[in-house]
């Protein structure tokens, strides 16, 4: 029996900065995960994933990563692998953690 289809984001590296980006509603990229796209339909989040792995001068690694809805309505992790991975590298405080 097939698993039904979670709510997901695309997610991938930058391909020059090695940031975590996220896919937005307009095709465009962000480094913030409550501005992603949430995807919750499997045939639309395949689609998206295709364009964004065609974006080969920008991203490397695109997947689809399952994420909830939060409060406000905008994307959330659900794995920590994705929470884990938005806040940025963990060796010392540089990029997201530095603007915290």
């Amino acid at each position: 029996m097939a698993r039904a289809f979670t709510p997901k984001v695309v997610t991938a590296n930058h391909l020059l900065e090695g940031d975590v980006i996220y896919m937005t509603a307009s095709g465009d990229w962000t480094r913030e995960l409550r501005d992603a796209e949430l995807l919750t339909d499997e045939a639309d989040a395949d689609l998206r994933l295709l364009e964004a792995q065609q974006q080969t001068a920008v991203t490397v690694g695109a997947y689809l990563a399952d994420a909830k809805s939060g409060p406000d309505g905008r994307p959330e992790p659900t794995h920590f692998r994705e929470e884990f991975r938005r806040t940025g590298p963990s060796n010392y405080f540089h990029g997201k953690q530095a603007e915290a």
